[in-house]
């Protein structure tokens, strides 16, 4: 009895994971759609070592 108890225990955490790593994100943000690049761009220079 405890054997059975502790697989269904086991299968359900398992399927509760799988559930909840592959379900739509529910997240509430906002739809604002792509931003513009405001910032400077980072020129690479050479380096000495």
């Amino acid at each position: 009895m405890a054997i059975s108890r502790m697989l269904t225990n086991t299968a359900q955490f398992i399927s509760e994971a799988f559930v909840r790593i592959f379900t739509p994100a529910n997240d509430a943000y906002p739809v604002i759609g792509v931003q513009p690049f405001t910032g400077s761009i980072h020129k690479r220079r050479k380096t000495t070592w």
